[in-house]
C-alpha cells in the first residue's frame, strides 16, 4: 500500500473528524463520566442537584466553548489546507498538532467542573474517569504521529500540491 495517495480534501475530512471525536469524547468526560466517576452509585441528575444544593454548578457552557474552538480550528486547517493546497502531509501534521494540544486544552475546559464536583463532594479535582486516558493516549499518539511525519515532510520538502 505503499503506492497509495491521500488527498488533501481527505486529510482534511478525517482531521476534522478526529478533532470532532476527540472534543465530543473530551465534553463526555468532563460533564457527564468524571462526574460519575466522582460519585459512584449516584445518577448524573443526583449530582448535578447535590451541586446546586452545595452552592456549586457544573459549568456547561464554558467548556463546549473551548472544546469548540478546537473544532473550530479543525475546520479552518480544512478550509486553508484545500484552498491553499497544502500537502496531505503537512495538512496532516497541522491536525496531528492540533490533537497534541488537545490534553492542555481539555485540561482548561475541564478544571471549573472538577474544582465544583470535588468542592460538593470534598474529593480531589482530578479526573476520576479513566477514560480521560483514551484522550491523553490520543494526543501522546498524535505527537508521536507529528515527528514521524515532520522527519518525512523534511526529506521530501513539497508543501503544496503542484496545480
Amino acid at each position: 500500500m505503499s503506492g497509495m495517495q491521500i488527498s488533501t480534501a481527505q486529510v482534511a475530512v478525517i482531521g476534522v473528524t478526529a478533532v470532532t471525536a476527540y472534543a465530543g469524547l473530551a465534553a463526555l468526560q468532563i460533564l457527564v463520566l468524571n462526574p460519575l466517576a466522582a460519585a459512584p452509585g449516584s445518577s448524573l441528575d443526583a449530582i448535578y442537584a447535590e451541586m446546586d444544593a452545595a452552592g456549586e454548578t457544573m459549568p456547561v457552557t464554558m467548556p463546549l466553548l473551548m472544546l469548540g474552538a478546537g473544532v473550530a480550528a479543525a475546520i479552518a486547517v480544512a478550509v486553508l489546507s484545500i484552498r491553499s493546497r497544502l500537502a496531505p502531509a503537512l495538512s496532516a501534521l497541522l491536525f496531528l498538532l492540533l490533537l497534541v494540544f488537545g490534553t492542555p486544552g481539555y485540561f482548561v475546559a475541564s478544571f471549573g467542573p472538577g474544582m465544583n464536583v470535588a468542592d460538593t463532594f470534598m474529593i480531589s479535582g482530578g479526573d476520576h474517569s479513566r477514560w480521560s486516558l483514551v484522550l491523553h493516549a490520543v494526543s501522546l499518539g498524535a505527537a508521536a504521529a507529528a515527528v514521524v511525519v515532520a522527519l518525512r515532510m523534511r526529506r521530501r520538502r513539497p508543501l503544496a500540491v503542484k496545480a
